[in-house]
């Protein structure tokens, strides 16, 4: 029996690089200081604060000023929509000259996808229960591609933002995000994305592609978990997150996390060091367990655009399978019986027993969607462990079918 754990839940979240944590822990016991204090202790805290933040935007292709801190990629998702909706709804009270505007004149439309993550699926409810804002939800094709032109025809004047998430966190469809970028430029329309899926493992840059708002986490590419980033363009109106004592230029008051804005510095350094030999990595495993999956399982679909060898269009490390006939969840619970960590979707959902909303927007079935099981992969994962998990995977799906009505239904007709 095997009892070493073989972790394929990356896409919920990392293992925390051995150095990413030596570089943390003297931020617990040597170099405690508030980074806001005056005195020399406290500049050295602030010193590393400022190393992680230049750090973080050289990755990105922007200014270290445009980096703000967060607790993470909901707290960033939530500050992008919300704070741009405060502000616009300010910006409408009056005119240049003083002279108060009617109510509602100021822009209030938001578009984005049906296959976002919930952090801004939730909010864009949110402001249109609590701040009279509509959005504008766009199909996706049935690999989990939204489609620029679509995009182009559904703004409109009272457009505020297009917020587009790059890498899709359960299918791992990447999206055209230079396009989409210069869709909204010429347009005059805010463009937001949240990469923390993709960061790390395929292009991401601001000037490139145009991007005005941005968010990152940490624990995505083996960092520290309750940490993240906002990227906002300069000149970008957005209002402050929370009032306090000045925090982040004034945008996010409250004592920094200098421990895990360290070691949120620290992994993207690590991770753009070795950027390219950790893609080729995964690459390699996802496309041998696709392989060999799709081989010996009957009645089985990959979800979103694959194509061998390529991370342009798929997320190096994602791996979305539907098996016929059989529960996603059973599956999961098998699988965690041999000591293989594995999902049914988004972490965030975890515990809903509703057929996935981003399968379902890529016109699957329910009975599709709920045989689902997302493996999502790491640098730390071997080929060995790809072994074990592909010939795994065979038996379970075999026995849940053989004692599900269904599959007895299904397994009757391949004899026939």
């Amino acid at each position: 029996m095997r009892f070493k754990l073989i972790y394929m839940d990356n896409g919920a979240t990392t293992k925390i690089d051995e150095n990413v944590l030596k570089s943390m822990m003297p931020y617990f016991t040597e170099k405690y200081a508030n980074p806001s204090s005056s005195h020399s202790f406290g500049q050295d805290a602030k010193d590393a604060v400022d190393k992680a933040r230049g750090r973080i935007a050289k990755a990105i292709g922007a200014d270290e000023h445009e980096i703000f801190f967060t607790s993470g990629g909901t707290e960033s998702n939530n500050w992008a929509l919300k704070g741009l909706a405060f502000a616009a709804m300010n910006a409408g009270k009056i005119d240049a000259s003083g002279k108060k505007i009617k109510s509602g004149e100021h822009k209030n439309h938001i578009i984005t996808t049906k296959i976002e993550h919930k952090s801004i699926l939730n909010v864009c409810e949110w402001l249109k229960e609590n701040a009279g804002f509509e959005t504008t939800y766009l199909d996706v094709d049935k690999d989990g591609f939204v489609n620029p032109e679509d995009i182009k025809k559904a703004i409109t004047k009272k457009t505020l933002l297009v917020s587009i998430i790059h890498g899709n966190n359960e299918v791992g469809t990447i999206q055209d995000i230079e396009t989409i970028g210069n869709i909204c430029k010429n347009a005059g329309v805010l463009f937001h994305t949240d990469v923390c899926q993709s960061f790390t493992k395929t292009l991401v840059d601001v000037q490139k592609q145009n991007i005005d708002l941005l968010t990152l986490n940490a624990h995505k590419v083996h960092g520290p978990k309750g940490i993240g980033a906002l990227f906002i363009r300069k000149g970008v109106e957005v209002m402050d997150w929370q009032q306090g004592g000045n925090h982040e230029k004034g945008m996010r008051s409250g004592t920094e996390n200098v421990h895990g804005i360290v070691g949120f510095g620290e992994a993207v350094k690590i991770a753009m060091k070795d950027v390219n030999k950790n893609v080729k990595h995964m690459i390699l495993l996802r496309d041998k367990l696709i392989k060999v999956i799709m081989d010996n399982v009957e009645n089985v679909k990959l979800n979103g655009y694959y194509k061998e060898g390529n991370s342009d269009k798929r997320l190096c490390n994602n791996v979305n399978f539907s098996f016929l006939a059989i529960e996603g969840e059973s599956l999961g619970g098998y699988l965690d019986q041999k000591f293989v960590c594995s999902s049914t979707g988004s972490a965030c959902n975890a515990r809903n027993l509703e057929p996935s909303y981003v399968l379902k927007a890529m016109e699957l079935t329910d009975e599709e969607a709920n045989g689902s099981l997302r493996l999502t992969l790491s640098k730390f994962n071997t080929e060995e462990e790809i072994d074990y998990v592909a010939k795994t995977i065979p038996k379970i799906v075999e026995k849940l079918r053989h004692i599900s009505p269904i599959g007895k239904v299904v397994n009757y007709f391949k004899k026939k």
